[in-house]
């Protein structure tokens, strides 16, 4: 019997009062606060279910006995645990004292779904024209990242763009906890791994970014951006690794790049200012913003180049696509993601190869002629 299969036997009994929760597919994310409180995330909706754990002892049985496929044990010591389940799906518990009120788990679902470009397209995260624009950035290896809130869904842009790469490119992807699937034949994957309990042996994402770059990447990946590694990932941009992508918090495309700073800030190297955002405004080609609205929806809404430092010092972008009022046939108004009438800086620059993929989508976009 398979490591899957057992996993799979432990959640029919240990998890089974949120068992159909987890094969639902429409259910994104579930949150246990307590034994007898639990909620879901459904269609991008929070709410409240009825079902509960028989006592707290079956609930800490439950916890510890998932907790046996991450090779990672709850204790005094390590009271966070942030890890990856067998079906992909990501776990992340909070035992007392950090968590006041007792043992904390959500699970985030991994959705096969979500990484299909056409799927986001269909559900309107995402419109053909600015699909179509982030195809050739990504097949002419600019840098990207795609910023946004928490559970806005960054990972799962990431994954839906990860499928422009070309084939036979080399790939490393760095990540806290895997997330990211990518369908690419030639992956490297690389995970943090976290102290034991002496606080010995720990291996965080900048270490492993400095040895992905012995590795002979044609692109990197790093799930999510979040500390000193983003000095090492701007000077590895800037020394000529194109194509890399990335996610980082943040709530638009000019908080991205001023976060990017202070992240590399936090590293043991100290560098002038103006140098430091010469250098991040270099690495950074393309900032892709996501949202979260109310009712749950998901959806981009900044599209931006980063241009050179303006004569101030400071980040310049430039919007390619944004959100504007669009009159539906039925007079209704709303808000869609909507070319600037902005030329992108490789228009009259594509290569042949990118050329051909230019469409009436994005023509006027890159400044191409029939």
């Amino acid at each position: 019997m398979g490591k899957q299969d057992i996993f799979s036997r432990t959640v029919a009994h240990y998890l089974a009062p949120i068992k159909d929760y987890l094969d639902d597919p429409a259910v994104t994310e579930v949150m246990i606060n307590h034994a007898d409180e639990i909620y879901i995330e459904r269609e991008g909706v929070i709410e409240r279910i009825q079902s509960r754990f028989a006592d707290e002892e079956a609930y800490e049985a439950a916890v510890n006995n998932i907790l046996q496929f991450t090779n990672q044990t709850l204790s005094e010591d390590n009271p966070l645990i942030d890890a990856r389940l067998p079906d992909g799906s990501r776990v992340h518990v909070v035992k007392e004292p950090c968590s006041r009120h007792g043992t904390a788990v959500s699970i985030r679902k991994f959705a096969k779904s979500m990484l299909d470009i056409d799927w986001l397209v269909e559900l309107g995260a995402l419109t053909p024209q600015a699909n179509e624009y982030l195809k050739i950035m990504v097949l002419a290896e600019k840098n990207l990242l795609v910023a946004g809130g928490t559970s806005t869904g960054k990972t799962s842009l990431l994954n839906a763009l990860s499928s422009y790469i070309p084939p036979g490119s080399r790939i490393v992807v760095i990540e806290d906890s895997a997330e990211l699937q990518l369908q690419q034949e030639h992956i490297l994957s690389m995970e943090t791994k976290p102290p034991d309990k002496y606080g010995r042996g720990a291996v965080g994402i900048r270490e492993l970014f400095r040895s992905s770059l012995r590795l002979r990447p044609d692109r990197i990946i790093i799930g999510e951006v979040r500390g000193g590694e983003a000095l090492d990932m701007i000077q590895a941009m800037t020394s000529g690794q194109g194509g890399s992508m990335g996610t980082l918090h943040a709530n638009h495309p000019v908080d991205a790049l001023n976060r990017l700073e202070t992240m590399a800030l936090m590293s043991e190297i100290e560098l002038p200012l103006h140098a430091l955002r010469a250098q991040i405004s270099s690495a950074i080609d393309v900032l892709v913003q996501m949202n979260r609205f109310v009712g749950g929806r998901r959806l981009v809404t900044h599209i931006a180049e980063v241009d050179t430092l303006g004569d101030d010092g400071r980040y310049q972008i430039r919007d390619v696509f944004n959100m504007q009022p669009v009159i539906s046939e039925n007079g209704e108004k709303t808000m869609q993601l909507t070319w600037s009438g902005e030329r992108s800086s490789l228009a009259g620059k594509l290569r042949p190869n990118e050329e051909n993929l230019v469409s009436k989508w994005t023509r006027e976009i890159f400044g191409t002629e029939d």
